[in-house]
């Protein structure tokens, strides 16, 4: 029986593999219970083209808390406009395992609103 992170990684192998097909740069998402992360990648892999996090010192600051739907919607948009600014328009959500639900739904549904398409 797998536990909860091995479960995870092992449904975040099998949606990157189906990304790779695609060879489209990946907006990846990761989750703590504190924090939330996105990283825009390149379609090879190797480079990373946009981050954005609530550790962020302009993002902390204007949020009490880093761990909720809202924190994660600041940052849809913020990598949403670093995407654009690297030259990104189009990407493949990789959501890392993690359920499309609350703040994984909310950082896309930002970075939607904010104009990056997937």
């Amino acid at each position: 029986m797998l536990d909860k992170k091995q479960a995870r990684l092992r449904r975040a192998r099998k949606s990157r593999a189906k990304i790779a097909e695609l060879k489209a740069a990946r907006l990846c998402v990761n989750r703590t219970n504190s924090h939330i992360y996105a990283q825009i990648i390149s379609s090879c892999g190797s480079r990373v083209l946009a981050a954005a996090s609530t550790l962020e010192a302009d993002v902390k600051k204007n949020l009490p808390n880093g761990g909720n739907r809202a924190a994660a919607s600041v940052v849809g948009k913020l990598i949403a406009e670093r995407a654009k600014a690297a030259g990104v328009e189009t990407v493949a959500f990789d959501r890392s395992g993690f359920q499309y639900h609350g703040r994984v739904q909310a950082l896309a549904e930002a970075a939607r609103e904010s104009g990056l398409k997937f």
